[in-house]
Parts: structure tokens; C-alpha cells; sequence
């Protein structure tokens, strides 16, 4: 918790040369608390249905917030997905091998809130640094603890920069003090609330925008010896039904949840969770905060040619991490707004994360920033108990432009949904599928040829969207091709 001091006067340092924006007026402004959590499945909760991952402060959570069935991260990967919640832009914007790195030039929602007055805290996995410089501390926040290169730790245990047994080894900056056997998701849950209960006790009048950023349940899959036993002798009781793997793509999915270690890492995401808002309402902020719970990709279910260590399933959903099937793209969101506004409920309303951008401006009474998120449309007035309709019918892209066939299994594809109907275009084999999701949220019944003027429209908009993106592609038979 030191950290804090050091790295609040580190950020300013850093961030005076950005320019200032104009701050609105400033009249009860709500807190919020960012929640993400990474890799984390729309069937790894047990709300959506999961038996065997126990989810009880989601749960809580889910049912006196609003719960939204149809959302979905912009890119099936940590990476790019991170970036859209940061900028509100799609990542098939950037022009480079690869989506996802962030430019120091972009204006963050950090940064939005910082120049509306918010006090801004990260904690967590950033991964998003470009040539060592857009880290956390100067796109907006005032304290980073733990954002850097790393996109998993080496260890989930302290010291948590060694041994190096896992394949990203780039160390986690600002946590190298510790206590042996500490555990890394109870380390960043107890600097957030340290932050929060600092902050409100030394400039109680000035809201926060707090954003904590598990690095779990990503790989490395380590948890602590008690829940690990305990969620192996519900494993063990547990008949299941469905094979433990099943051809996909370029590889296999696992079907089953069956891996008694991330059922405990999920369940440390969890009561995370818990105690950040137990905090909230003991400090008596509860009913001034928005808290969003996010995921940035779907589970890490689905392996290529490589023989890789799969710990979950999204199963009803299509495959996962990697992919543009459902499993690789939907993932929960719960939102929770004001006691002023609060609405609780299910949304179907089809939003991504470029969209939470605009949308937390929006609660939270900030002007919005109309030219970085280009992407992003604010749901604000689900919140208020508006209709969606503006959302219905509008559509909704990926562009899988780092496929990894040999890792995930997956392949080079672009996707649009646009009401129901959801079109992958597999661009470097020349072929598509067509499904209705409102029929079909498992993708089992490909309906391009039954359907040739639903496909054909929606394979335009494709086209269109690639060409307005300027989308990269890493196929050289295909660079400079759209159809």
C-alpha cells in the first residue's frame, strides 16, 4: 500500500505536459469502480448457469444491478479487447501487425475523468504500454499498482517475479515488496481498498474513478491449497454428461468445467469482488457508486495443434478465447448506477466495451469525447430505464486479424452482428457462416446457403467496415483483397 504515495507523485510529474480539457460542473458526481476481470467466461458464473464455479458476490450482484445477456468484448483477446475499453475505438483501427498497443497520443477514459476532476487509480494487469511508454501512470491515472508489460504473472504467489515457469516473463513493476505466500488477487484487492479508504478520508469531496484489473483468471492456473481442495471434491461428485473435449477449428474445445484450480481462481475474482464492495458500503459510498464487472475475452477453452493446458469450457457457447464464436466474444457485464438512477433488471441489448466509454461519461454527467470514441455508443439510458432501441438493429464488428491456429485453433476471420444475425467471414478460405443467434447462441446451424440474402447483406457491411476501419491484414493473399 505504500505504493500509493510514490506513484501519485510519479503520475504528476509525468503528466504535465498533456494538455488540459475543460471540466464540467461539478454537482454530486458519482464514483465508479471498474471491475475486469481476464479470461473470464460468460459461463464461468454461476448467474448464466455454471455448476460447479461459485460466484455469490456476482450473483448478488447481477440481481440488483442490471445484468446485459448480449454483451460482448471487441476482439476475442486480451490485448486489442483492452484497448477498446481504454480508447472506445475498435482495434482493427490500428494500422500495424496487429491490433491492440496503445499509442501515447490517445485520449483515455482515464483521462476524461481525470480533467472532469476524478482522483483515478489502476491496479492490475495494463499490457497495453507502446515502446515503454503509454503505461497506466500517464494515460490518466494518478497511481498504478502492478500495470506494465505483463500480460500474466509469473507466479500468482509472492514474490510473484519468480520463479519464471510461464511463457510471458516480463516481471509486474510496483509489487516487489510482499509477504511470502501472498496471493497476487488479494494483494490488488487490498491496494484498491487501501486507495479508496485513503482517498475519501484525505479529499472526501473529489469522486474517484478506481480500476481494478485482475490479472486472474489468466493463465498461469494457481490458487490457494483450501479452495482448490474444496472445489475438487465437488468435481469429483459431478457426473458429467459431455465428452471432455470435442473437434473445433483447427484444434479441440474442452467441454466440460472440470479443472478444480481455476474453479478456485474464479472464486477469488469473486470474493474480490465482495470485499471491494463491502468496503463501498462501509465507507458509506455504496449508493454514489457505478460499479461495472467486465471481462476483456471469452474463456480459455480451445487449443490448435499445440498440446496446451485448457482449464474451463464455455459450452453452450461456441469455442472461446482466440475466436469469433460466441464463446470467444460474449462475456458477462453487469452494471450497477447510482441510488438516483439505479435499475436492476436483464438487458438484451447488444453492447461491446467500446461502448463503455461513452456510456460511464454519460452516467456520470461528463461530456463526451466524440473523436477518440469513435466506436463507442452510450447505453446510459438503459440505465434510466429507457428502451434500446437505437441499439437493436445497429451493427457490431471483430476482426480477428492475430490468428493463432496452432495456439487457439483459430483462423483469420472478420464478424457483424446486426440484430440476430451474426456473420463470420473466414476471409482467408474464401467462405462464410450465417447464424441466428436468437435460435441458435450455440452457432450449431449454419445458415448462409438457406438464407443467401441475409448473408450477402450482411458480408457487404463487412466490406464497408473494413474499408472505413482500413483494417490490417496479416494474410498475404488476402492484404489487399475484400472480396
Amino acid at each position: 500500500m505504500k505504493q500509493i504515495t510514490v506513484y501519485l507523485l510519479f503520475s504528476l510529474i509525468l503528466l504535465a505536459g498533456k494538455p488540459a480539457r475543460a471540466q464540467h460542473n461539478k454537482a454530486m458526481e458519482p464514483n465508479v469502480l471498474f471491475f475486469l476481470v481476464d479470461d473470464l467466461g460468460w459461463m464461468d458464473v454461476s448467474y448464466n448457469g455454471s455448476e460447479v464455479y461459485e460466484t455469490p458476490n456476482m450473483d448478488q450482484l447481477a440481481g440488483e444491478a442490471m445484468q446485459f445477456t448480449n454483451a460482448y468484448v471487441t476482439h476475442p483477446r486480451c490485448v486489442p479487447s483492452r484497448y477498446s475499453i481504454m480508447t472506445g475505438r475498435y482495434p482493427a483501427r490500428i494500422r500495424r501487425p496487429g491490433p491492440g498497443k496503445m499509442q501515447l497520443s490517445e485520449f483515455t477514459i482515464a483521462e476524461a475523468f481525470k480533467q472532469a476532476g476524478y482522483a483515478t487509480f489502476f491496479a492490475g494487469k495494463w499490457h497495453l504500454a507502446m515502446k515503454g511508454e503509454s503505461y497506466p501512470q500517464v494515460q490518466g491515472f494518478d497511481v498504478n499498482i502492478g500495470g506494465g508489460d505483463a500480460g500474466a504473472p509469473i507466479s500468482y504467489f509472492y514474490p510473484y517475479n519468480e520463479p519464471p515457469h510461464h511463457q510471458f516473463k516480463e516481471p509486474i513493476p510496483h509489487l516487489e515488496d510482499g509477504q511470502e505466500g501472498e496471493y497476487l488477487t488479494d494483494r490488488l484487492t487490498d491496494e484498491t481498498i487501501a486507495y479508496i479508504n485513503q482517498h475519501l478520508k484525505s479529499k472526501s469531496d473529489q469522486p474517484f474513478f478506481a480500476f481494478l484489473s485482475h490479472y486472474a483468471v489468466h493463465e498461469p492456473i494457481e490458487a490457494k491449497a483450501k479452495d482448490v481442495s474444496r472445489y475438487q471434491e465437488k468435481i469429483n461428485a459431478i457426473e458429467f454428461d459431455l465428452p471432455e473435449m470435442m473437434d473445433e477449428s483447427n484444434g479441440q474445445t474442452k467441454m466440460r468445467q472440470d479443472n478444480a484450480t481455476y474453479a478456485a481462481m474464479v472464486h477469488s475474482v469473486d470474493n474480490s469482488l465482495g470485499k471491494v464492495l463491502k468496503a463501498l458500503d462501509k465507507l458509506k459510498v455504496a449508493d454514489n457508486t457505478i460499479v461495472v464487472v467486465f471481462s476483456d475475452n471469452g474463456g480459455l477453452s480451445n487449443t490448435g495443434t499445440e498440446d496446451r493446458l485448457l482449464a474451463t469450457s464455455n459450452y453452450p457457447l461456441r469455442a472461446g478465447k482466440g475466436h469469433l464464436y460466441e464463446g470467444g466474444v460474449r462475456v458477462p457485464l453487469i452494471i450497477k448506477g447510482v441510488k438516483t438512477m439505479d435499475r436492476s433488471g436483464l438487458s438484451d441489448a447488444v453492447v461491446t466495451g467500446a461502448d463503455l466509454y461513452p456510456t460511464l461519461l454519460d452516467m456520470a454527467g461528463i461530456r463526451q469525447e466524440p473523436q477518440q470514441h469513435v466506436d463507442g455508443v452510450s447505453f446510459a439510458g438503459i440505465m434510466k430505464g429507457q428502451a434500446a432501441k437505437d441499439l437493436s438493429q445497429r451493427p457490431v464488428f471483430w476482426h480477428n486479424s492475430v490468428a493463432r491456429p496452432t495456439r487457439t485453433g483459430d483462423y483469420y476471420s472478420t464478424a457483424v452482428r446486426k440484430g440476430p444475425y451474426k456473420l463470420i467471414d473466414f476471409y482467408e478460405q474464401n467462405r462464410v457462416e450465417l447464424y441466428n443467434l436468437q435460435d441458435d447462441m450455440g452457432e450449431q446451424n449454419n445458415i448462409a446457403r438457406k438464407e443467401p440474402q441475409i448473408a450477402q447483406e450482411l458480408k457487404q457491411l463487412i466490406v464497408e467496415w473494413r474499408e472505413e476501419v482500413n483494417a490490417y491484414f496479416k494474410s498475404k493473399k488476402n492484404k489487399s483483397k475484400w472480396e
